[in-house]
């Protein structure tokens, strides 16, 4: 995890509603946890929905998109009404689960229509390892990048031991240095969508 070296400002943007995706299926996943942990830390105006149902995602099919799942369809309509996303990934041989991959390879298609061009975008992860999850959110920055969603750059929320921040059942255990960071990103992802024009498939609430 890099050092906060000050608190962060508050948003000043109001009414903003983010849409948060856990790469683990795990029961007591920490990377779930940690989306929990962020939704409660949010300040007044600003909304994260933790999305968990990534696992009923069929596996991504180019001959099934003229006529596309009723899961992908709901996820695909979940982001669009989203101001931004906030993905929170484990890190499986350095790089990221194949649920989140399949994620994100229904919502970038079609080509010409991806969910996720242009939505303001913050990543975070957990691991129990030293190194916390510094490969894997690389490998998704660059999926991130090549699919045109703009991406929080700082700070970098890789957080490691993550079994001594976090209980049995996946609960944040209050850590004041993890939660000033968890601050800062949400911070900076309202500012990114401050910045960001407003998008033609916007569903006002």
């Amino acid at each position: 995890m890099t050092s906060a070296s000050t608190e962060p400002e508050q948003p000043t943007m109001s009414d903003l509603r983010f849409l948060a995706l856990s790469g683990s299926l795990r029961r007591g996943s920490h990377n779930t946890g940690l989306l929990h942990a962020l939704k409660a830390l949010a300040p007044a105006g600003v909304t994260v929905e933790v999305h968990e149902g990534l696992g009923e995602l069929p596996y991504f099919n180019q001959d099934r998109e003229e006529v596309p799942p009723a899961a992908v369809e709901d996820l695909r309509a979940r982001v669009r009404e989203a101001d931004g996303l906030i993905i929170a990934t484990p890190e499986y041989n350095s790089a990221i689960p194949g649920v989140l991959m399949n994620a994100l390879d229904w919502l970038s298609r079609p080509s010409g229509d991806s969910s996720l061009r242009g939505r303001p975008t913050a990543i975070l992860g957990a691991s129990p390892s030293q190194f916390g999850t510094a490969r894997g959110q690389l490998v998704l920055r660059q999926i991130l990048h090549r699919v045109q969603a703009p991406v929080v750059a700082h700070p970098e929320v890789t957080v490691f031991r993550s079994h001594q921040r976090f209980d049995a059942d996946g609960t944040f255990l209050a850590d004041e240095f993890t939660e000033s960071l968890l601050k800062e990103l949400l911070a900076e992802l309202v500012r990114l969508a401050e910045l960001t024009p407003a998008r033609a498939d916007r569903v006002p609430a």
